[in-house]
């Protein structure tokens, strides 16, 4: 493309301060350097990661910054040694990566690089630590090494999948984090068998993705387990067919599943953070085959606590990272699973807004009423 080596200009929502906000402003986009590509961001949508370091409850605050990760667009130009990306190919961008080189990346059983492992904490690229992006000659930070809330962007080549140019982006861009990150945990960790019981512990969207997953394998029971009792009718579009919720019943959670399926679940997928939901989650599944996955992020102080019997009478926990898939090598084939029509993406999509009214995405997210909010790059 006539842009390729040069700056580009364009429109980027810059976050100034923790919870105010985004503005509209005009960004310079460096060109690409060795083992980056840049971008042109056709739809983002709004992840609950991107509201809570927008917020900064919790976390180092790092501003100004370039929020957004889950996004589909287009490469318009290549940096030095990128050979498997060119311009015009249709991309999704992801919040880790896929070096190919390290030991995580030749191993069958693992996809947490070494080099491109999630950092919510670098503002800059991993090449030479600096900004791509700038704003009146102020440098702005990256998030992820993403930033898709940008009409361009610059990411690191092992951060980006190529994909069936056939698939639409407004739809396949939400296949960038958490769709992934609990339909994996599903259908790559628990691996529930054909009519097994599955329970899901949260129904945000990561939940109902491993929902989602449930319902792709077949699963004869699909139990449900959230405190807001609205999220139980919407819970039934992706295969739920059970539902609890913990403040209506005065035993443990884990006692009562227990009690409705004869023992307790094949199968359990925690989606919260919660370190006691996860405590739940495991204690839950049935002795001798029963597979607790946990998904959701812990706070740092927290501790698993449980009788080490658990663990003897053969119940088995582990965790997930991304739904365990290699972001270049896998996620391709997640979108021709939507291609295919064997999952359905458009039921998690609830809103869409175009990019100069992006601050109503995040109030939709704050106030819990969207699964997924498509941003419109071109709107």
């Amino acid at each position: 493309m006539s842009t390729a080596g040069h700056f580009i200009r364009c429109l980027a929502a810059v976050a100034w301060e923790a919870g105010k906000p985004l503005v509209m402003e005009e960004v310079e986009v460096a060109p690409p350097q060795k083992h980056e590509v840049r971008i042109k961001v056709h739809f983002t949508s709004l992840c609950h990661t991107d509201v809570c370091f927008w917020e900064a409850k919790g976390q180092t605050p790092l501003f100004p910054r370039i929020f957004g990760h889950e996004a589909g667009g287009v490469v318009e130009s290549v940096g030095e040694g990128v050979t498997d990306l060119q311009s015009g190919d249709h991309v999704l961008t992801i919040f880790t990566g896929e070096c190919g080189n390290c030991r995580h990346c030749h191993s069958e059983e693992s996809n947490m690089c070494d080099l491109l492992r999630i950092n919510t904490e670098r503002g800059g690229m991993i090449h030479d630590g600096e900004s791509r992006f700038s704003s009146n000659g102020k440098s702005i930070h990256h998030f992820l090494g993403t930033s898709t809330f940008s009409e361009f962007t610059v990411v690191h080549s092992g951060q980006v999948a190529k994909i069936n140019p056939e698939a639409p982006l407004d739809k396949v861009c939400i296949v960038s984090c958490g769709l992934s990150t609990g339909l994996g945990a599903t259908l790559n960790v628990a691996k529930p068998k054909r009519g097994q019981s599955v329970a899901i512990f949260g129904l945000g969207a990561v939940g109902l993705a491993a929902a989602e997953g449930a319902r792709i394998s077949g699963a004869g029971r699909i139990i449900g387990v959230d405190l807001n009792p609205n999220r139980f009718e919407e819970a039934k579009k992706f295969g739920v067919t059970d539902f609890v919720n913990p403040r209506e019943h005065d035993k443990p959670v884990q006692q009562v599943i227990i009690e409705m399926t004869d023992g307790g679940v094949d199968r359990s997928v925690e989606c919260t953070g919660s370190v006691q939901v996860m405590i739940q989650a495991f204690e839950c599944v049935h002795e001798g085959w029963g597979v607790a996955v946990l998904v959701g992020v812990p706070r740092q102080d927290d501790a698993f606590r449980t009788h080490p019997m658990n663990f003897l009478n053969e119940r088995t926990l582990k965790g997930s990272f991304f739904g365990n898939y290699k972001p270049k090598t896998d996620i391709p084939g997640v979108v021709e699973k939507y291609m295919n029509k064997e999952l359905d993406l458009d039921k998690f999509i609830t809103h869409t807004v175009p990019f100069s009214k992006i601050n109503e995405a995040f109030d939709y997210m704050s106030k819990g009423e969207c699964i997924r909010c498509i941003i419109d790059m071109g709107a």
